[in-house]
């Protein structure tokens, strides 16, 4: 997807304009019509069967980026991409899979590495895509990237056993569970707005990182140089934020956890604000990735704890609805606010970040993750 304006040029687009347009509405309808989508594939799974719903997804990905390397106008991009995020919502389905498929006590330590792999995922996707594209062209490297969704889909069929996972059949309770049900759950709100805030800062770097190493006084050709390490930096602390989560949540609360992490993200983030080196920054950047990775890791952990498993899929459905939201308001509003002042960005996220920290510790309904030595509930 980094390539995609590329691309459009090649589809016979030459103004700037008018590819920054295709480009942003191609790649923002994927993210905006699976937002909508996700709890209801969510739902689905709950009733059916989440294995089923992540192979009828990964098959229609297949589908679509196959066709992706045979389009010819710039609108049929836009239409795949609009059929991708409809049949989309695989990635709120495997975060239920791992939480189902974990002890309680493991639970942390199975969405954390799910986690792991969702950050990995977009960060050696675009080296993979600009290899492949270099080698044998932009329209191939949608058929390569077709391959690894059909190589997903049949990991799924073949290694998967669902009926290993659930002790007991949950499927055919759906009935008596609805989304208002699932928001109703405690602290299921909470959760879905600390998990938004998290998401709206993680993703407010992207938008102006890069002209703030410039302000930083790099020079121009180590601009994108000193901006790529940082990137990999926040990506590579964050997988290690998910990683040491588990631990945490076995010796204290997900809401000690929680507002923990929020807060020591805030103090990364406000390292930000202090720092007068472009290669200062990796600094507050680990600590920011870290303190992100661990906060997300245990409030979709802690959701685990208050949402029925036969009501699981629906719920992390509407979690990465939360998320999804993020995702997309998140560069227009800092994208807005950095024209403006770009230390300004930085400045708002250490005061969402305090105050999610300030909100979880007051509201939150304190809990543990049950330890090792604990029986499983029977439901969780």
């Amino acid at each position: 997807m980094p390539f995609l304006p590329l691309y459009l040029e090649q589809l016979g687009l030459n103004d700037v304009g008018e590819i920054s347009l295709w480009a942003g509405l191609s790649l923002g309808v994927t993210p905006a019509v699976t937002a909508f989508m996700a709890p209801i594939w969510g739902r689905l799974g709950d009733r059916y069967g989440r294995k089923i719903m992540v192979e009828r997804s990964l098959v229609s990905f297949v589908v679509v980026m196959a066709a992706m390397s045979y389009v010819t106008k710039p609108w049929h991009v836009f239409a795949l991409r609009a059929v991708q995020g409809l049949f989309a919502g695989y990635g709120a389905l495997t975060l239920t899979m791992a939480a189902d498929s974990a002890p309680p006590e493991q639970t942390a330590y199975a969405i954390g590495f799910v986690q792991t792999a969702q950050r990995l995922g977009p960060a050696l996707g675009p080296v993979i895509g600009g290899l492949v594209a270099q080698a044998a062209g932009l329209r191939k490297a949608f058929l390569v990237t077709a391959g690894f969704y059909a190589v997903a889909a049949m990991l799924v069929a073949l290694v998967y056993d669902e009926r290993s996972v659930f002790k007991k059949d949950t499927r055919g309770k759906t009935g008596q569970v609805t989304f208002r049900n699932v928001l109703a759950f405690e602290n299921f709100l909470l959760l879905m707005v600390v998990i938004f805030g998290l998401q709206f800062v993680d993703r407010s770097f992207g938008p102006v990182l890069p002209l703030f190493v410039a302000t930083l006084g790099a020079a121009g050709g180590k601009v994108t140089i000193v901006a790529g390490i940082l990137f990999s930096v926040a990506a590579g602390t964050a997988a290690v934020g998910h990683h040491v989560c588990g631990p945490l949540l076995r010796r204290g609360s997900a809401r000690g956890v929680i507002a923990s992490g929020c807060a020591t993200a805030a103090v990364g983030v406000g390292g930000y604000l202090l720092t007068t080196n472009a290669w200062w920054l990796t600094l507050p950047t680990a600590i920011f990735g870290v303190a992100i990775g661990v906060a997300t890791t245990a409030a979709y952990t802690a959701a685990t704890t208050v949402i029925p498993m036969d009501a699981r899929g629906a719920g992390f459905g509407l979690l990465t609805t939360a998320s999804l939201v993020g995702l997309a308001v998140s560069p227009i509003v800092n994208g807005i606010l950095g024209a403006t002042s770009i230390r300004a960005v930085f400045a708002l996220d250490a005061v969402l970040l305090g105050a999610l920290a300030i909100l979880v510790s007051r509201v939150m309904i304190s809990g543990t993750l049950p330890s090792p030595s604990a029986p499983a509930p029977e439901e969780i």
